[in-house]
């Protein structure tokens, strides 16, 4: 009988995490995780190994890494804050544990790789010419994989658009900004131009295409690249709407994100700061071209817009 292959998911006390986490076990796989203090997870992930650890200590992510095939890199700073100072090193704590172990990276990208002259439709190997520091930093990122993946170290990068899902944390627009966890839903808030169309990920989709891709390990090279679609709504407030039916009340009412409450605070708050540099992203239609993932993959799974709002919604405490 074949050992189940084994990953170590770091960061699995997130929305994203968690989720890579769920769908690896469901495939069969054996999962442990690393936090600095296990016992006092809210919400563990159940079938997950945890082993006590410190994404900022290479040692520590070496260690857990022993005989593992997969390392998710889902580990992310809090909030705004720091991406310089803890994203990179952790990234390289990463890079080092995979050389050790022979494993694939598995790292999630974002759209923040791009800027206004790749819109609207951007393809895996658009040029990347970021307008903010985080998506700089992003790219900063993605440029270490790709020389690690020049001397041996396997990396899969799946990019896409903004998070939702049924297990978030309070660094996704959709439980941040649209709604409020853990209270029914009462007003939605949107944050972008009505009319224009903006990219989302459901975390489930996004998993399991993540998952079908990694068994596909000998068919990828060593540097694989895809982009996820997901949900792409051509009039961004149709998730809004989404929202609004979900919860029963096609009276809701829709309101617009308060930016001048933002650029207010902006001075003093950093994560405000970062948001503002952001806003580009709620004024454009940036959609992420899956030509590739689906003539791979046969097609991307993808769950009905009603569906996964509702069970996003419910996840998050938003629904009765």
């Amino acid at each position: 009988m074949t050992e189940q292959p084994l990953a170590l998911v770091l960061g699995a006390t997130g929305g994203l995490g968690s989720q890579m986490a769920r769908t690896l076990i469901a495939h069969g796989w054996r999962v442990q995780a690393l936090n600095r203090n296990p016992g006092k997870i809210a919400k563990p992930v159940p079938g997950v190994t945890w082993l006590r650890g410190d994404a900022m200590k290479r040692a520590d992510v070496v260690a857990a890494a022993v005989g593992v095939a997969l390392i998710v890199h889902a580990v992310n700073p809090p909030g705004y804050r720091n991406w310089r100072g803890l994203a990179l090193p952790m990234l390289e704590n990463t890079i080092a544990a995979a050389k050790s172990a022979g494993a694939r990276i598995f790292f999630p990208g974002t759209v923040y790789n791009f800027g206004r002259e790749t819109f609207p439709l951007v393809a895996e190997d658009a040029p990347q010419h970021p307008q903010t520091r985080k998506g700089a930093i992003r790219v900063e990122m993605e440029a270490s994989l790709r020389t690690a993946a020049a001397t041996g170290v396997r990396v899969l990068v799946l990019r896409a658009g903004d998070w939702f899902g049924p297990d978030l944390t309070g660094n996704s627009w959709f439980s941040a900004g649209l709604v409020k966890p853990g209270r029914r839903v009462k007003s939605v808030t949107y944050p972008g131009k009505p009319e224009v169309g903006h990219a989302w990920a459901y975390l489930p989709d996004y998993a399991e295409t993540a998952v079908r891709l990694v068994e596909r390990d000998a068919d990828l090279p060593c540097f694989a690249v895809f982009h996820f679609d997901g949900h792409w709504f051509a009039h961004g407030i149709e998730i809004a709407e989404a929202v609004r039916q979900a919860s029963g009340n096609q009276n809701l009412p829709i309101r617009r994100f308060p930016w001048w409450l933002v650029w207010v605070a902006a001075p003093l708050v950093e994560t405000f700061r970062e948001m503002l540099e952001m806003t580009y992203l709620w004024r454009e239609p940036l959609r992420l071209d899956n030509r590739r993932l689906v003539a791979f993959l046969g097609e991307e799974p993808h769950t009905p817009t009603a569906e996964a709002v509702r069970v996003s919604l419910q996840g998050i405490g938003c629904l009765e």
